[in-house]
């Protein structure tokens, strides 16, 4: 026998061996692996519509988050609008006040002024009679006045001395009587005047009363509203408060339904991994694993990206790591495959789901990264991703809809 025969034959005896062991001390002997499948297959069945149920509550309960958001925003509006009524209306009050200072002091005005008219008025009819009493006598005693002056005078000059004294007595009767006149009149249309204005602030202030009034009926309907909302809002914190009650009672039992499954998985898997142990050690006796460079590839960017990904299937998952060979987790693995293309891409899963453009899932096509809460997958097609799922299974293909998708983005 050959050496290089030799040396690959004894590490597969030893595998041999080893897997031989496993089966005789495995638990499986007391429950064939079909048995095991169908266990799997309705555990993953009740797991997919427990996962269907908390997707459906999940989407309640962020129908009602963005609820409770868009009513906060408005019950803030609104309690800036209480804000400015109450403002306007502190304004409002205050104005009518002053105008009704205003009006007050013009009526006192309207008084005073009124009695000067009035006693203009008096004076000025006095005047009046007192006057059409002189001239009455003087033109009634004129003939027999005329003749004493000119007995009584002494000379030409006296007489029109005393003529001129009697037209001066008339001309002053008439500018006494015309500035009782003036000043009645200028009394009456400051009067007129005041009660024009009295009129004017009256309006004003029926106005303002009439919008005071407006306002505090706007406000009461204001104040209604943002206390309907407060209510609205507590209401819909209850209801998100039963919702994530009820997810967390679903978490607990997809966790259950994982955990079994993934124990009736472990046992099935025990014969599987104790023959991937031997053919892996088989292929180190023969040689390393040869990769390809990504120059390698052909296709659309995406679809270089995908297959280059998929030729590290089966090395290991190592948390924080990101080498496709020694080992990655899941944003390691993206990242390094992404970067061995030349691309800058985020290195933790969150940072993925803001990143790049978002697409929907039905509109996937390989080289995307399909995102999970806390985990990220490459989508190679065919509905299947690559991924650095876990310690135990290390970059493995899946179902792309193995958990809830949370984001699809889009890089290339």
């Amino acid at each position: 026998m050959k050496k290089s025969t030799v040396k690959w034959f004894l590490p597969v005896i030893f595998v041999s061996a080893l897997v031989l062991a496993i089966i005789m001390v495995s638990p499986v002997d007391a429950t064939t692996i079909s048995d095991l499948q169908r266990q799997q297959r309705v555990l993953r069945q009740q797991r997919e519509e427990e996962l269907r149920r908390r997707a459906a509550e999940q989407q309640q309960l962020d129908n009602v988050t963005g609820n409770i958001g868009g009513m906060e925003h408005d019950a803030g509006i609104i309690a800036d609008e209480i804000a400015e009524i109450d403002e306007a209306l502190v304004m409002v009050i205050a104005s009518i006040d002053i105008l009704t200072e205003e009006i007050e002091i013009t009526e006192e005005n309207i008084i005073i002024t009124t009695i000067l008219y009035e006693e203009a008025k008096a004076t000025e009819e006095a005047q009046y009679l007192a006057m059409k009493m002189r001239l009455k006598h003087m033109y009634e005693t004129s003939t027999v006045s005329l003749l004493q002056m000119l007995i009584d005078s002494t000379s030409l000059g006296n007489i029109l001395n005393r003529l001129e004294f009697m037209e001066q007595l008339n001309g002053y009767d008439e500018v006494q009587l015309e500035a009782y006149i003036r000043v009645k009149e200028e009394t009456n249309a400051l009067r007129e005047q005041l009660e024009d204005e009295r009129a004017f602030l009256a309006a004003q202030q029926y106005e303002l009363e009439v919008e005071k009034l407006d306002m505090e009926i706007l406000l009461t309907e204001k104040v209604a509203l943002f206390e309907n909302f407060e209510a609205m809002i507590a209401e819909a914190r209850r209801e998100a408060a039963r919702y994530t009650a009820s997810i967390r009672a679903m978490n607990d039992q997809i966790r259950r339904l994982e955990r079994d499954e993934a124990s009736a998985r472990a046992r099935e898997q025990e014969l599987i991994r104790a023959e991937e142990e031997a053919r892996r050690l088989a292929n180190q006796s023969s040689g390393s694993r040869n990769y390809l460079p990504p120059s390698s590839f052909s296709g659309s960017t995406g679809e270089r990206i995908s297959a280059y990904a998929r030729q590290f299937v089966g090395n290991p998952y190592v948390f924080g790591g990101t080498s496709l060979t020694q080992g990655a987790d899941c944003s390691g693995f993206i990242w390094r495959v992404y970067r061995d293309f030349g691309f800058n891409v985020p290195r933790t899963s969150a940072s993925f789901r803001t990143a790049g453009t978002g697409v929907e899932f039905s509109n996937a096509r390989p080289g995307d990264v399909i995102c999970y809460a806390g985990h990220v997958g490459l989508y190679i097609g065919n509905g299947n991703i690559v991924h650095a799922s876990t310690e135990r299974t290390g970059i493995v293909i899946s179902r792309a809809t193995y958990r809830p998708i949370l984001a699809v983005r889009r890089f290339v």
